[in-house]
């Protein structure tokens, strides 16, 4: 059973949600832009360490509060270890006010058709009745559209809404993200084919379920504003997909209703050599320019 409070500070909530789910293909980088480099681990057990270091360094931040940071999406790994002493979600819940999610896809297929299906889920059963005795509120899995192919783009939105069911059987929200990668040429029309795919299986949901979609900030501003309203979806966030953090916060402010789910772009400017003070600064001032942009 959805927890009531948390499904209304998702929906109403003014703020964004926190993407701090990097898995271990993206860690080394994420650690990398943090000035932690590849010599100062030997291997995934000390790199996921210091991973959950940055992470709790960033949700310990006085800034990070339900007053802005409205959920936050944390990697499996992260759920199951403690910040600050409690377990990752009851510390956000309930000393933070942001609401837990859990990111539960294991990577991509390889391209057919322009885009890239998620993996078979192993064991999604078993994580998802983790994730609701752990007190996660939602889930969050990604898929890559690379192509404006009609069939491609299709079989990823059914894919995702076909695991969206199984999520919401468990009680838990699904974040359904069909990535449109930012650089490709027909992005636009890329776009026009994703709405059109995404509002048919919404319309399609049972009237007691409900999504959320995490999509690429698109060419034309607007473009998912029915998407926005539709009754199905609790709320649709931006994800920041290479764009440097101003360009996404500007994007994202010409898109009513959309709040940001940015990962890199959150974490830009953050350094493990900053001192506390210095740290704590830099990402309240992070959190106060996506937040402007998400009300926006």
């Amino acid at each position: 059973m959805v927890d009531q409070a948390q499904f209304e500070q998702v929906r109403n909530g003014k703020g964004f949600i926190a993407a701090l789910d990097q898995s271990g293909g993206s860690t080394p980088k994420a650690l990398a832009l943090y000035g932690i480099n590849g010599d100062a681990y030997a291997n995934d057990d000390e790199m996921f360490a210091l991973m959950h270091q940055m992470r709790s360094r960033i949700v310990n931040a006085p800034a990070f509060t339900g007053d802005k940071v409205v959920g936050a999406i944390l990697f499996e790994m992260t759920m199951d270890r403690e910040i600050g002493g409690k377990p990752a979600a009851q510390a956000l819940w309930n000393d933070q006010g942001v609401v837990p999610f859990l990111k539960v896809d294991k990577g991509l297929m390889d391209a057919h058709n322009g885009v890239q299906l998620m993996k078979p889920i192993d064991g999604l059963d078993t994580l998802l009745a983790r994730a609701v005795k752990a007190g996660m509120f939602g889930t969050k899995m990604r898929s890559v559209i690379g192509a404006a192919n009609a069939a491609g783009i299709e079989a990823i939105v059914a894919q995702q809404f076909e695991i969206g069911a199984q999520i919401v059987a468990a009680g838990l929200v699904p974040i359904i993200e069909p990535e449109i990668t930012i650089s490709i040429a027909d992005k636009a029309d890329a776009e026009k084919l994703l709405l059109s795919a995404v509002l048919k299986h919404l319309d399609a949901l049972p009237a007691d379920s409900h999504v959320m979609l995490k999509l690429t900030l698109p060419e034309v501003a607007g473009i998912y504003a029915p998407v926005v309203a539709h009754p199905r979806v609790v709320r649709v966030v931006a994800l920041s997909g290479g764009y440097s953090r101003d360009e996404a916060n500007a994007r994202l402010a010409k898109n009513a209703g959309i709040i940001a789910s940015f990962s890199r772009a959150l974490t830009e400017g953050l350094s493990a050599q900053q001192s506390d003070d210095e740290f704590n600064a830099a990402i309240a001032g992070t959190i106060d320019a996506i937040y402007q942009a998400s009300i926006a």
